[in-house]
């Protein structure tokens, strides 16, 4: 068959001049489809003779085979060049420093109600929770807190709304975390020794009082319990909470759960400012206390002929301020970048028993 030398060269060069992916795709078409001229003079050896076809036959399968591997060859090349040019467009040197990344930090309140925790869990005490919005009945009638206290006013606590002829009891946002205790006795009786961390609410806002704000109170009781034992319970917490030796002062209050009731002062020294515990002749309130009153214990389905115990609250916000040197309260709350960064803790510093970080 006359022309197959031509034909090669024709395919071959207009092969090694595509440009794109596309011309090649066209040129494959052209060539090898089935109107493709290779095609063509394939359908030709039907019209030949035996011994003609012995001879073209195989030269236009060397041919199709070699413009086939000539398309193969030519679209791994333009996918390289492709890629090449890809590569040096979008070029980067790894052995630059990564860009800064600014990393979040533990907010001082969740920081030290995990030190809390830790320092009282090493005493045997397990943590209890309690809904946030609460009957009345839990928050004051049960704690022996009397329907004339200034507490139970709404110029001081966050009521619930009520609409118009509704007579159902009221419920308010918890003004501290003693409903948690008496859930807590309902639920599992004595024994017991827990303290309850969370969020408390009272109409209340300067410096050193937030509406929202934290606390923790405490609870232990079992038959043979006293002053004693909640006085050692404080000064071991306070010794580990602040990582120096603190002594506590005892004076007598009132508060309707308690009897008798402390309020309970630590030692400290005020000098240019600062507060430092542990040492000095000063004292600073930080927290009241007492022994369980008898209709508390009532209240929780605890029989006071039998059981007795002590309880004790603190607010963490203000634990935190004393320990870390924090001035202000509001601030804790103010959602101020700055603050959190200068006054926030790493993810890596996770508080260990004694001393808290």
């Amino acid at each position: 068959m006359d022309g197959l030398d031509e034909l090669r060269a024709n395919w071959l060069g207009r092969i090694g001049d595509a440009s794109t992916e596309a011309a090649l795709e066209e040129l494959r078409v052209a060539a090898l489809g089935k109107k493709g001229e290779i095609a063509l003079k394939m359908r030709e050896l039907g019209g030949m003779s035996p011994d003609e076809r012995q001879v073209a036959g195989p030269a236009l399968n060397a041919l199709k085979d070699e413009v086939n591997s000539a398309l193969v060859a030519k679209k791994v090349a333009l996918g390289d060049a492709a890629l090449d040019a890809r590569l040096r467009a979008e070029w980067l040197d790894v052995t630059l420093p990564a860009r800064h990344r600014r990393i979040g930090t533990i907010h001082p309140v969740s920081q030290v109600t995990e030190e809390v925790t830790a320092i009282f869990a090493d005493m045997g005490f397990a943590v209890a929770e309690g809904p946030q919005i609460e009957t009345d009945w839990y928050n004051f009638d049960a704690l022996n807190i009397p329907g004339h206290h200034p507490a139970r006013a709404e110029m001081d606590t966050f009521y619930t709304h009520r609409a118009p002829g509704d007579v159902r009891p009221p419920h308010v946002l918890r003004t501290h975390t003693s409903p948690v205790q008496i859930r807590h006795m309902e639920a599992n009786g004595a024994p017991c020794r827990i303290i309850c961390p969370g969020r408390v609410y009272r109409a209340d806002y300067d410096q050193t009082h937030t509406p929202m704000f934290h606390q923790v109170e405490g609870l232990a009781i079992d038959r043979d319990i006293s002053m004693a034992n909640l006085k050692w319970v404080l000064e071991e917490f306070f010794t580990a909470y602040f990582g120096t030796k603190v002594k506590t002062r005892f004076r007598a209050s009132h508060f309707p759960f308690t009897e008798p009731s402390a309020e309970v002062d630590i030692q400290c020294s005020f000098a240019d400012g600062t507060v430092k515990v542990g040492e000095g002749d000063d004292w600073l309130e930080v927290l009241g206390s007492g022994m369980v009153h008898p209709k508390v214990l009532q209240a929780g389905g605890i029989d006071p002929n039998e059981w007795q115990g002590f309880a004790f609250g603190m607010g963490i916000d203000r634990i935190a301020m004393l320990k870390y040197g924090i001035p202000d309260l509001r601030a804790f709350f103010d959602s101020d970048l700055r603050w959190l960064r200068h006054y926030g803790f790493s993810a890596l510093e996770v508080p260990t028993l004694y001393a808290g970080v």
